[in-house]
């Protein structure tokens, strides 16, 4: 077969079209190639500067932080020099309120001594208005009311089951008691008292039990109203009449037979 101008012409021509074809390939490739060069240095960049801005992020943070903590640890030393400087003040309050108080307490039981002088006092002064005074006149006065009088005791107590009677002044004689209730400051609530020693004396004492029972008070001081309400509940008043004891109730008054 002979190869002809034409065909050669034909082959180069095909030569030249496919040369021209690789060039355009490698150009597209390499303008391919540059572009994602050039996206990647982007991508990169942005890369760095996100990176960047992160760590700037986190130095501002660290610093906010580093502040926050040095403001923190300060307000903490002030607040523990104020909590220090309240509580030696609180000391220092207690320790005057304890200095306070126990002045006080040192001026109560002064006052509590001086009580206790006056009650001991007092208590002699009963003592000696019941043996000197009361004991005594109850042998006479109660003669001038139809009472013999056979006997006085003083202070008689009585046990009964747990349970104590006592007595300032007993008067006796062959058919009829009396009970004889002796106060330092007579009270009605103190008239009260001996009316139910009245009601249960009988149990104490069952040997006065065939015997007429009759009740007194008597009071270095009478508080008002206290004879009167003595006197409706049929009891005989003492008290003290210049250097002996009389019967303040009235002639005519009638004691009550408990």
């Amino acid at each position: 077969m002979t190869t002809t101008v034409d065909d050669v012409l034909n082959i180069l021509a095909e030569l030249a079209q496919a040369q021209k074809e690789t060039e355009r390939i490698i150009k597209e490739q390499s303008i391919a190639t540059e572009r994602s060069r050039q996206e990647h240095e982007l991508r990169l960049q942005r890369l760095k500067e996100e990176t960047e801005r992160t760590r700037q992020e986190t130095d501002l943070c660290f610093q906010q932080l580093t502040q926050k903590i040095d403001r923190s640890r300060i307000e903490n030393d002030r607040l523990f020099r104020e909590s220090d400087r309240k509580f030696q003040q609180l000391t220092q309050e207690v320790n005057q309120q304890i200095s306070q108080v126990n002045q006080e307490i040192s001026a109560v039981n002064k006052q509590i001594n001086a009580v206790n002088k006056q009650i001991s006092s007092l208590g002699g002064k009963w003592g000696r208005f019941v043996e000197n005074m009361v004991a005594p006149s109850c042998e006479t006065i109660f003669l001038s009311r139809g009472i013999d009088v056979h006997q006085v005791s003083q202070r008689v107590r009585k046990r009964l089951n747990g349970d104590t009677l006592e007595i300032d002044v007993l008067v006796t004689n062959q058919d009829s008691v009396l009970v004889v209730e002796v106060k330092s400051s007579l009270g009605v609530e103190d008239v009260k008292d001996l009316i139910q020693d009245l009601k249960r004396f009988r149990q104490f004492f069952p040997e006065y039990e065939q015997k007429k029972l009759y009740g007194a008070v008597a009071g270095i001081e009478i508080e008002e109203g206290a004879d009167q309400y003595a006197y409706k509940q049929g009891l005989f008043v003492l008290a003290q009449q210049g250097e002996a004891v009389g019967i303040l109730n009235v002639a005519e008054f009638e004691p009550k037979v408990w």
